[in-house]
């Protein structure tokens, strides 16, 4: 691989705790110390160059469902965004459940995949919750994450030993928090909006009782659990003071969780239908503090694909969910940094650092001798998101004007994606 050095650009590794003006070298696709004479030379001035970026919850949809998306399409799209390393979940068709599952989606990502995918197993069989699938063999073949994501774990036993066995096993826990007899009809969060709009309601206290109950099991059982997509005020309240008493608990927010309420679906438009449901104001407010004070340590995309047909049915018979990986970056600029309330290292930090700490991946870091794994961000570029690189376009910036982009995407020293 040819050597090359980027000069000029504002750096930013929070895993170094760098901020500043300064070249960043590359050999034989990795970060080095020091290149030859010969190397290229590329002038990145007025941009910044950091980390790639780390999703630890995106959907590919690959096997079975790829008139939604495959793995090729959908890290195509994540390189997009900036992604480098992505964490993909096992609800595909079959669900990602036994050796033999993944070893065929492992395959499709070692044949096909744009960037770096890791994919997670299922905690229980057919992901139905009731027999916990055979963790020490997936670990074996490399699984580092397991969940059951989109079905949680309703039966509080079987939870306990899963945490207990993924303890054993070093296994990485993540729990899409849904409490089932409260969400039968809930297609939006249960308040003033669904009463308004006629739609039956999502209570946010689905969320905060699995939320609680996750947090006892990691406490008693000394595991670590990590909690998926969290919308609700209370929850954030409630990891706050778990971590203040030392239980072993990190959470994840949505761009779109940060970005909308549920006041969005007055026009009944299904891309702002998702789950968990968008909330209020002071649910949003909360999960940007959470964010601001360390509660919340990730942002994650959530990409759920969709196709358009599946979208334009009648509201209640639509899918839960939005694509994510092309406009991230731009949104939690936006909301987080422009707005003032972090600074751009926080965000990379949340954005790549910490999910590729949890994960335990070699990502999320500008150190010599990692994979030379970068993205260059021009904070003043406007883009109308309206060709999406994803094979679906459930999304609700879909032809809106957008600021802060990924201008170029580096996988291994390699350029895999440029902004036109």
């Amino acid at each position: 691989m040819k050597e090359f050095i980027v000069k000029n650009a504002r750096v930013i590794d929070p895993s170094q705790d760098i901020d500043e003006i300064r070249s960043v070298m590359v050999a034989g696709g990795r970060f080095v110390e020091s290149v030859s004479d010969k190397a290229e030379v590329i002038d990145a001035s007025g941009k910044i160059l950091a980390p790639g970026l780390v999703d630890m919850h995106v959907h590919l949809r690959e096997p079975g469902q790829t008139a939604k998306e495959s793995i090729a399409t959908g890290t195509a799209a994540a390189a997009a965004g900036g992604f480098t390393s992505v964490m993909a979940m096992p609800n595909t068709t079959p669900p990602v459940d036994s050796p033999a599952t993944y070893r065929l989606v492992s395959e499709i990502i070692a044949e096909t995949a744009n960037v770096k995918v890791y994919q997670s197993a299922a905690i229980t069989e057919g992901r139905k919750g009731e027999k916990l699938a055979p963790l020490g063999s997936l670990k074996k073949l490399g699984v580092r994450a397991i969940t059951d994501d989109g079905s949680c774990i309703q039966n509080v036993d079987i939870m306990r030993n899963a945490m207990i066995y993924a303890k054993m096993f070093g296994l990485f826990v993540m729990d899409h928090c849904q409490e089932n007899t409260l969400t039968k009809s809930g297609q939006m969060h249960e308040g003033e909006w669904s009463a308004r709009l006629g739609l039956g309601g999502w209570p946010s206290a689905a969320e905060d009782i699995i939320v609680s109950r996750d947090i006892i099991l990691a406490h008693y059982t000394q595991s670590h659990i990590h909690l998926q997509h969290i919308s609700s005020a209370l929850s954030v309240d409630i990891i706050r003071a778990a971590k203040k008493r030392g239980i072993s608990v990190s959470a994840e927010a949505t761009p779109h969780h940060l970005a909308f309420t549920d006041e969005a679906l007055k026009d009944y438009d299904s891309n702002y239908k998702m789950c968990p449901p968008l909330r209020t104001r002071a649910d949003a407010d909360a999960l940007a503090e959470g964010v601001i004070d360390g509660t919340i340590e990730v942002i994650a995309t959530d990409h759920a694909p969709h196709t358009s047909t599946e979208k334009d049915m009648p509201f209640d018979q639509t899918p839960f969910g939005i694509t994510g990986f092309e406009t991230a970056f731009s949104v939690c600029h936006e909301i987080l940094v422009r707005s003032g309330k972090i600074t751009m290292p926080k965000l990379i930090r949340l954005m790549s650092t910490r999910p590729a700490e949890l994960l335990n991946i070699n990502a999320g870091t500008l150190k010599p001798g990692t994979p030379a794994d970068f993205v260059l961000i021009d904070e003043d570029a406007e883009y109308v998101y309206s060709h999406p690189v994803s094979r679906s376009e459930n999304s609700p910036w879909l032809n809106k004007k957008l600021k802060a982009r990924v201008v170029e995407t580096y996988l291994d020293g390699k350029r895999i994606f440029k902004a036109e």
